[in-house]
């Protein structure tokens, strides 16, 4: 039956970009401590924040897990460029190439199947031995390399990446649970900052870390055991809905609850498969997707490699600096988003020409700031490192293109339009580094440095210009499956509730 509430049917004109946004103009502030059914927030620090703080410093440790590999490999096949007190591997590049994408081999294997596992067992218990399961393996990492080389290090990561393909789709299940629609937007942005936030922290320590007496393998025992920790703190306060949550306020429970409306959630919403994927606009996602990893991959596993190789950087400055256009990017996120925000309430900007310009933003500008790293001369160390800084920081803007849009098609099917994504675009984090394995006969070559960057930033090109031609930012038909629309319109029943989502970043 068809919504005739006239605030929910204003509110869905507005998403569909019909009628004027006087209202969001007038009433910014206001919106902002108020959900669509006019329940005023909460004032304080709630259990919702508690959640999202969990869950940032969650994806702090499970980004420090992924790359924490990128500097500790530099100094394990080289042990005079640290602590020459520990083991050295006689590893070549296309040896470090295949443990470096190893990693990605197991993640892109869980993607799809782990949204419905979280909307089946929770997301709290996916998280749990997610995490717990992929620090456990960091601190056992230089023992695996001791006794099993490079093929047993391989293994060790991909089951890494099996157990971390779990993180993002369980991330988006508990924000779809714990934010009001008038703050999704606010903490999906600080929750998903914390993935950049543990590359920076982990880049910028890494190099310290295998100085000191412990050397290298303290890389590894300090991320496993921060994310043994956040497993015990996450097993004590987190919990999978406000409904769950033994100690939540009834106040603040009726505002999460009114925000996100009556659902029955004892009907099973079949996802449309046939529809998702053979959709223009979710094609373009895929490839604009895939084309963001390669990129960014490709300088996230072989930066610490180009700094010492080709910039001549010791470790400590090679990790120093290696954090730093990460730490601008987590910065940018919340530059970026309130922007974004501003101009489609606004109405300078339709939702869909926003979404086109920071995705532009995104890509094309590291597409050329690439381009421009090419040509820079072995001794420019500081033009290179600025415009590796400009190339991983300016990415943030696309938090505001394509990587919101899956929200913006189907709200209701962006965790598993998210994992179909994020499964394709992870194929590209394993093809990356082996391409780069297979350009990169001698490391210390410039000009052999210059394929790879020509390559991802020719990438850069074509992904954005897809999503350019083919996206779009409209709530598609197959949003809600045919259960769920009233037989004579056609309309799902929670069509104005969907449409009132705002944006993860």
């Amino acid at each position: 039956m068809e919504d005739d509430n006239p605030k929910a049917q204003g509110k869905a004109m507005e998403m569909n970009g019909f009628g004027k946004d006087a209202l969001a103009a007038t009433n910014s502030e206001k919106l902002k401590n108020v959900d669509q059914e006019g329940v005023q927030a909460p004032s304080g620090f709630g259990v919702r924040h508690v959640q999202t703080v969990l869950l940032f410093f969650g994806l702090t440790v499970a980004y420090a897990l992924r790359v924490n590999l990128s500097v500790a490999v530099v100094v394990m096949v080289d042990k005079d460029a640290a602590n020459p007190d520990f083991e050295e591997f006689d590893w070549n590049e296309k040896t470090k190439s295949l443990i470096l994408s190893s990693f990605f081999w197991g993640y892109v294997l869980t993607q799809i199947p782990a949204g419905q596992m979280a909307l089946r067992f929770g997301p709290k218990v996916l998280l749990l031995c997610s995490l717990g399961v992929c620090s456990t393996l960091a601190v056992l990492t230089p023992w695996f390399a001791h006794i099993g080389g490079s093929q047993l290090v391989i293994a060790l990561r991909v089951v890494q990446g099996l157990s971390q393909g779990f993180i993002f789709p369980s991330t988006h299940t508990m924000l779809s649970k714990w934010a009001p629609v008038s703050e999704r937007g606010t903490l999906g942005t600080y929750c998903y900052a914390g993935a950049q936030f543990g590359t920076v922290i982990m880049l910028a320590v890494s190099g310290v870390l295998a100085a000191s007496s412990m050397g290298w393998p303290s890389i590894f025992y300090f991320s496993g055991a921060a994310g043994c920790i956040w497993s015990i703190l996450w097993f004590l306060f987190g919990s999978n809905s406000p409904v769950e949550h033994r100690s939540i306020s009834a106040e603040e429970r009726n505002f999460i609850e009114s925000s996100l409306g009556n659902q029955d959630h004892s009907k099973k919403i079949v996802t449309p498969w046939a529809a998702i994927f053979t959709s223009a606009p979710m094609i373009a996602l895929i490839i604009t997707h895939s084309s963001h990893n390669w990129g960014f991959w490709t300088l996230l596993t072989e930066m610490p490699s180009y700094m010492k190789s080709v910039l001549g950087l010791d470790i400590k400055k090679n990790a120093l600096l290696s954090s730093l256009p990460y730490l601008v990017m987590w910065i940018l996120s919340f530059v970026f988003s309130p922007i974004s925000d501003f101009l489609i309430n606004r109405q300078y900007l339709s939702r869909v020409a926003c979404r086109k310009v920071f995705n532009s933003i995104g890509l094309w500008i590291p597409m050329c700031a690439l381009l421009g790293l090419a040509f820079v001369p072995k001794g420019e160390t500081d033009t290179a490192i600025a415009l590796l800084t400009i190339a991983v920081g300016i990415n943030a803007a696309t938090y505001l293109g394509f990587q919101v849009n899956h929200i913006d098609l189907a709200p209701n099917h962006a965790g598993t339009m998210m994992g179909i994504t994020n499964c394709a675009a992870n194929i590209m984090s394993i093809i990356a580094p082996l391409i780069v394995g297979q350009v990169l006969t001698d490391e210390e070559d410039p000009v052999q440095w210059r394929t790879v960057f020509y390559i991802a930033a020719a990438i850069y090109c074509i992904g954005n210009l897809v999503f350019i031609t083919l996206g779009k930012a409209e709530i598609q038909p197959w949003n809600e499956p045919r259960n769920a629309t009233d037989s004579e319109t056609g309309v799902p029943n929670n069509q104005a509730n969907a449409n009132t989502v705002d944006h993860v970043d």
